[in-house]
């Protein structure tokens, strides 16, 4: 003990001298000694503290403070160390001070220990947080142990707990609006649930309730502990709230209930406990509530919604509680209470507003539900509209009433059965009567919903059995509504009910038995005078069954007594009014008083079907079309037509039907094909719907549909379902043939409505119809190239309108606009002019001049009747003109005649105005172009008649289009004008936008038309004109290649009858082929030879294109073809030279003859080939005439010479072929080609010097300035050395081939045949052995063009076994790839490719692909021939 005595005393030195570590360790060494030293811990404790050690010193100061429990020293210790740790330890700081205070208590001392308490709050309440300052003040509340001790020494605890209740207030409010905050931003969160989800995690933690309860307990104002008492309820409310179903939230919501019927029993005015403590209950009847609560409710919140509906309920004759004698202002009052002041001072003062007057009641209990949600306060309205028959107003009240017990089920769960049974009823019971019988299914499953849990409840029952009775289900009806009697015997609306079941059974007699017993209770006083009403309908509706008989329903003391009698009963009782019209109209004979009588039943009740009915049909009778869709489309609204699903009551489809019709005449036909559908739905085998229909996609556009629509009308007149006769089933054939014609399917049109037509051939609708099918379908025929066609319609079009159609029709427009059209197409087809009826249209026009529709423009286009009905016989070069004039003329005169026509119709007069201005404009355009040079009458009379239709309709786009069209060559300032006019109308012209880029093209400016065109094909893609706008664009500057793939794309997507396109597309792939190194395949030639053939059927005369089109055919090897037309363009040329000797034409007569000398020696006319080419010489031998240009004779003679030259060598006349060679060698600068002719003609004489002659010709080619890379010379140098035998010579061709072949020179697959045909020739006749020689150059030949199929054909032909079958597959796969579109073989080659391989199927392929090739055939027979033989 003495050692740890001086230990100890060590240790304190060490203290004092600030030594602190030394002092640590010496402790230590005592608490080895002595593990239980109470100083050795306190001395270690403020050494550790001293040396900022706080978490040992904390430690060392809790292991001492266990030692001398009742030593202050300790805990004094650990409180110094506490508060130097600012807020960190203030839990650990509270439980020292509390153990500090108990120790000063226990010894008596209260001063320190009050000190030590306060010390601790105000040290927490300045260092501390908010939340820890409540946990501080429970120091000084009752529950602190030290509580007795300080009891008088600190605050009153109700002031302490208000303190606590204000700060957990705020500290939860900010929490929940802080985490909210946070929360919300996720994604996927909801702001409501997100709210619940933090009030609950903040509730379950919180002790707010607590501090209420003990505030509340503690707290000796009355008016502040009601304030905290408002303040739990509302807290417990919202705690209730926000807690998950289960057995927490049931506890919570009785503490709720509780808290608010002790506001209730103490008559504390707190509007949210009343609401609560009312609304809460859950009664099965309205009875069943506290009166005395309901009124003293009243007298405290007057100004509330739910004491208005409590009020106005409770004053009402269906309120099951008693009446108030007298409204007493000091009823309310209880004199003896101290509390009644206050709440009066509350505002609780009896100033409710009783009403007096039912009207008065309804606008107080309306007002009330609008404007609040109340569970009592809904169930009280849902009871009064009942009572009131408010049937529409109760379903939209108990739907939102329905969705609110539901929400307040979720909030406080609370079951609220009674409370939701209540509202299923009101709703269910209102569903059956509003439009009645929609919401049927809907009612039913709210009764079988209370049936479901309450089997005896007598609403539940009525309202099914009123259910099956709308169903038309009497049986099950009278099963329910008999139940529901049993129970309520003295209720008369079921009594009356069930017996008007039987009566719709059938059972009349009974029925009226039973009714007849109610009328004298429901007469007496105090009795609902609608049920009166009904019932004396019911009876009377009674009587009219059982006594059927004309003379008894016309009695005025039968059943029309007692309709009467129920319409004094009640004067808007539909169904008498319904019954009356039917007596007014088939039994009175008064038809007006009939209508009246339905007009009222509609007005007041739209289920009255029947009286709809017959009032549609008679508005339908007087035509007013809207009368009949507003009564039709009141019927649809009442729900009566459509039968809800599982009904055996049929659906009504008339209302449908009818609403289809007047939509239909309104040409509103997306509505009237809905109306229709249903009508359908309702009745598939309507023939009218069928046909309504129909017509209804045809007005839509939707012609599919409208097909099938009709399709089903004709099976039903086939099958006899449908009620029309064989002379009335004529409609659907013309609907069906409008149908095919806006598909397109004209020739289907056409002659379904020539079958109308045989039967009814007075039916104007039906002869126009007829008329402009025939005229579209030969527009239609024309533009996709069926130009025969297309006349042969516009002839019977003409005739049909001349003989066949109606008189009266030839006043109209369609038909002269139809008229016109058909005569244009002749204008359009000028190859069959000569088929123009011109006694049929001369019976249509007629000849008198002075008739007034021939008078409009006459004095500017100068057109009469005159040239039309021009008899007589025409020279042959006239006839076309004449022709073409009565063409145009017509077409301008019956136009003419639409104006007229159209008299009464601006927009169609503008439109005629318009027709007749392009017929003037297409009669300039066929002139002839010397004339189209300045303004001509025909253009003078178009301008005038696009400015006279805008005049009618300046707002047409169309028209300005045309008018800059016309004024484009007179002014372009206007044309302009009007095409950015007709652009500012309708921006996405394309006509337009392309015809102003030709406007900008004539005058020079490329930019803005390239920028027209392009806008133009932005607009409508498909509009050709407007790529070959921009192709002429690309032309003029200067690319070929681009221009020609215009050309290309914009003849692909123009129609036939587009001349333009298919001018500039074949002189485009003209250029081309003359400017292209290698030979075009004959693929490329095929269209432009038919686009050149379209326009020779479309303008004849035109003999520019007639020419081109004989040198594709040249091309092709159609010079039997060529030869006509190159024989009638010169004759033509030559006449018309001959009249005007002009220069230009005598030009183009010299080059038609030097092709058509040629033709001539294609075909073998060697005699008229060397006629004509010696005419084409004579024509270009003055140099000085400047018909030809230069070039254009070099080529001319040069074609002649070389063309009579052959001619020549064919009649054997071989020095006159020498001498025309050489002539054409000497004009042609020494044309290779020709050389190389003239050489094989000088070799092919056999004798020695002409030989010669040739081998000098052939090497001056060679000689000349790059002649050594023409081919052809080359290979007739190999071929004569070989045959000569020249080895020098036979080495250098070799040589020069050699070096062609693996040169960079752009050789053609024909000339690449050529050379290794040469020299695998000069290979097998080297005396290196034939076969390796052959094989040799073909594989040189394979080496230096792999992708030619030639020297894989050739390699196959000299190998053997499998390299030659090898070969042979190389080279049909090779020929394969290199055909069109992605290379330029020819068919020739190809069919040789596929014969090489030797199988008979390939074989059959070459025959296919050339059937005049002869190795396809060759390799056919050895293939059958090789299988015969096996």
């Amino acid at each position: 003990m003495s050692s740890t005595k001086v230990l100890l005393k060590a240790v304190n030195d060490f203290i004092k001298q600030s030594k602190w570590d030394e002092a640590i360790e010496k402790t230590k060494e005592i608490i080895q000694k002595d593990p239980k030293n109470y100083h050795a811990h306190l001395f270690q404790a403020f050494c550790l503290d001293k040396k900022n050690r706080v978490e040992e010193a904390e430690t060392v100061f809790l292991a001492a403070s266990g030692y001398k429990p009742n030593d202050p020293q300790p805990w004094q210790g650990l409180i110094k160390l506490y508060q130097r740790q600012s807020n960190k330890k203030i839990k650990q700081y509270q439980h020292a001070a509390l153990k500090l205070a108990e120790i000063y208590r226990d010894a008596n001392e209260m001063y320190k220990c009050q000190d030590t308490v306060d010390k601790f709050i105000d040290y927490v309440r300045t260092q501390g947080e908010r939340q820890q300052l409540v946990e501080a003040l429970d120091l000084i509340l009752p529950e602190s142990p030290i509580y007795p001790a300080l009891e008088g020494r600190v605050p009153h605890p109700a002031k302490t707990y208000e303190t606590q209740a204000k700060i957990v207030e705020e500290e939860e409010k900010k929490r929940i609006n802080t985490l909210i905050g946070e929360r919300r931003s996720r994604i996927g969160s909801r702001i409501n649930e997100v709210t619940l989800e933090v009030k609950r995690e903040v509730y379950h933690s919180s002790r707010l309730g607590y501090v209420y309860g003990q505030l509340i307990n503690w707290l000796t104002d009355d008016e502040l502990r009601r304030t905290y008492e408002e303040k739990l309820l509302t807290y417990c409310h919202e705690r209730l709230v926000a807690w998950p179903p289960g057995e927490q939230k049931e506890k919570e919501a009785d503490i709720v209930r509780k808290l608010a019927n002790d506001m209730v029993i103490i008559r504390h005015p707190f509007r949210f406990a009343w609401e609560l403590a009312i609304n809460w209950q859950d009664h099965k009847d309205i009875k069943e509530w506290d009166v005395t609560i309901l009124r003293q409710y009243c007298s405290f919140f007057p100004e509330s919604d739910l004491t208005r509906v409590i009020m106005a309920f409770l004053s009402s004759d269906i309120s099951p509680f008693p009446k108030e004698a007298k409204p007493d202002t000091d009823a309310t009052a209880d004199d003896d209470s101290e509390e009644e002041s206050e709440d009066d001072d509350g505002g609780g003062a009896p100033t409710s507003y009783v009403p007096l007057t039912e009207e008065d009641r309804l606008v107080m209990i309306s007002e009330g539900i609008s404007s609040g949600d109340s569970l009592f306060a809904y169930r009280l309205v849902g009871e009064y509209y009942q009572y009131l028959e408010e049937h529409e107003s109760n379903v939209e009240l108990m739907r939102r009433a329905l969705e609110f017990v539901k929400t307040e089920r979720k909030k406080t769960g609370l079951p609220f059965r009674n409370t939701e049974d209540a509202y299923s009823l009101y709703l269910g019971t209102a569903l059956v009567f509003y439009q009645s019988p929609r919401h049927h299914q809907e009612a039913k499953s709210l009764f079988d919903g209370v049936l479901a849990h309450d089997a005896t409840s007598t609403a539940a029952m009525i309202g099914v059995g009123l259910i099956y009775e709308e169903e038309e289900d009497y049986d099950e009806a009278v099963d329910f509504l008999e139940r529901a009697l049993l129970r309520d015997p003295n209720n008369l609306r079921v009594r009356t009910e069930a017996a008007w079941v039987k009566a719709l059974k059938g059972n009349f007699d009974m029925a009226r038995a039973e009714l007849d017993a109610c009328i004298p209770l429901l007469s007496k006083k105090g009795q609902s005078k609608e049920l009166l009403a009904q019932t004396q309908y019911r009876l009377g509706y009674c009587i009219w069954n059982i006594e059927s008989s004309r003379s008894a329903r016309k009695k005025r003391d039968g059943a029309y007594s007692y309709f009467l009698a129920a319409l004094k009963s009640n004067l808007n009782y539909a169904p008498a009014y319904t019954s009356l019209g039917i007596y007014y109209a088939d039994y009175a004979k008064d038809k007006k008083r009939a209508r009246r009588c339905f007009q009222k039943a509609v007005e007041l009740s739209p289920s009255e079907v029947t009286s709809a009915e017959r009032l549609a049909r008679s508005f339908a009778d007087d035509g007013d079309w809207d009368r009949v869709e507003l009564v039709a489309q009141r019927v649809v609204n009442s729900g009566k037509v459509k039968p809800p699903p599982g009904s055996k009551r049929k659906g009504i489809s008339w209302p449908f039907a009818a609403l289809g019709v007047a939509e239909l005449n309104k040409q509103d036909y997306p509505k009237a094909i809905v109306s229709f559908q249903a009508a359908l739905r309702m009745s598939p085998n309507d023939y009218n719907s069928w046909i309504g229909l129909g017509e209804s996609y045809h007005g839509s556009g939707r012609y599919i549909s409208a097909t099938k629509a009709i399709l089903n009308a004709q099976k039903l007149e086939e099958s006899g379902e449908a009620e029309v006769s064989a002379q009335d089933s004529w409609f659907t054939k013309f609907i069906l043939a409008e149908i095919k014609r806006e598909l397109g399917e004209f020739d289907e049109a056409i002659s379904l409505y020539s079958e109308v037509m045989a039967d009814r051939p007075e039916e104007e609708g039906v002869a126009i119809s007829l008329i402009q099918a025939m005229v579209d379908s030969a527009l239609s025929s024309l533009d996709k190239g069926f130009f025969g066609k297309a006349i042969d319609l516009a002839v019977e079009t003409l005739t049909f309108a001349a003989e066949k159609a109606p008189a009266s029709l030839k006043e109209t427009f369609n038909f002269w606009r139809s008229v016109g059209d058909a005569c244009s197409l002749f204008s359009s087809v000028q190859g069959r002019l000569s088929e123009f009826p011109t006694e049929v249209v001369r019976q249509l026009i007629g000849n008198d001049d002075s008739l007034p529709e021939y008078q409009i423009l006459a004095d500017v286009d100068g057109v009469g009747t005159t040239v039309v009905s021009t008899l007589g016989i025409f020279p042959e070069n006239e006839t076309m003109g004449v022709d073409l004039t009565k063409v145009m003329h017509a077409t301008i005169l019956a136009h003419k005649r639409a104006i007229q026509s159209s008299a009464n119709d601006l927009h169609a007069q503008a439109v005629a105005y318009y027709n007749l201005g392009w017929a003037e404009y297409q009669a300039h355009t066929c002139l002839p172009a010397e004339l189209r040079k300045k303004a001509t009458k025909y253009l003078k009379a178009a301008i005038s008649c696009f400015k006279r239709a805008i005049e009618l309709e300046a707002g047409n786009s169309e028209f300005w289009n045309a008018l800059g069209v016309v004024t484009s060559t007179v002014n372009p300032a206007v044309s302009q004008h009007s095409f950015v006019r007709s652009l500012h109308l309708n921006e996405r012209g394309a006509h337009a936008w392309t015809n102003l880029g030709a406007l900008a093209l004539i005058q020079g400016d490329l930019e803005v038309a390239n920028g027209a065109f392009t806008r133009a094909q932005s607009a409508d893609p498909d509009h050709a004109h407007a790529w070959l706008g921009q192709g002429l664009v690309a032309l003029l500057t200067g690319d070929q290649r681009e221009a020609r793939s215009l050309f290309v794309h914009s003849m692909d997507i123009a129609e036939s009858s587009s001349l333009a396109t298919r001018r500039h597309y074949s002189v485009s792939m003209f250029d081309h082929i003359m400017s292209s190194a290698s030979e075009v395949p004959v693929t490329e030639l095929i269209q432009p030879i038919l686009a050149l053939s379209q326009i020779k059927g479309l303008k004849p005369q035109d003999l520019a294109y007639a020419h081109l089109s004989t040198l594709f055919q040249e091309r092709t090897g159609e010079q039997e073809r060529a030869v006509p037309t190159l024989e009638s363009i010169c004759s033509t040329l030559e006449a018309a030279y001959e009249v005007t000797e002009s220069p230009e034409t005598l030009r183009r007569f010299a080059i038609a003859k030097a092709d058509l000398a040629r033709a001539y020696l294609a075909l073998g006319s060697n005699k008229q080939a060397i006629e004509a080419a010696k005419m084409a010489i004579e024509l270009s031998s003055d140099e000085n005439d400047n018909e030809l240009t230069a070039e254009e004779r070099k080529r001319v003679r040069l074609s002649s010479h070389v063309t009579m030259g052959l001619a020549q060598y064919y009649l054997q006349q071989v020095n006159n072929a020498v001498a025309s060679f050489q002539q054409a060698i000497t004009e042609g600068d020494g044309n290779p080609d020709v050389a190389c002719v003239l050489a094989q003609v000088l070799w092919a004489t056999g004798r020695s010097k002409a030989r010669e002659e040739a081998r000098d010709v052939l090497f001056e080619v060679i000689g000349q300035e790059g002649g050594s890379s023409h081919v052809k010379s080359v290979c007739l140098l190999g071929v004569i050395a070989l045959l000569d035998g020249d080895e020098d010579s036979l080495d250098a061709v070799v040589s020069e081939l050699h070096g062609l072949r693996g040169g960079e020179s752009n050789l053609s697959s024909e000339e690449m045949a050529e050379i290794g045909e040469v020299l695998r020739g000069i290979a097998a006749l080297s005396g290196d052995g034939e076969e390796d020689g052959e094989r040799g150059a073909a594989q040189a030949d394979v080496m230096f063009h792999p992708w030619l199929p030639h020297g894989w054909s050739e390699l196959a032909g000299v190998g053997d076994g499998d390299e030659a079958e090898g070969a042979a597959q190389m080279a049909l796969r090779v020929a394969m790839k290199s055909v069109a579109p992605r290379g330029d073989l020819g068919a020739e080659e190809l069919a040789r490719a596929y014969a090489g391989t030797g199988r008979v199927g390939d074989a059959q392929v070459a025959i296919m692909v050339a059937p005049w090739e002869v190795e396809g055939w060759k390799s056919l027979g050895e293939g059958v021939q090789a299988s015969t033989s096996s």
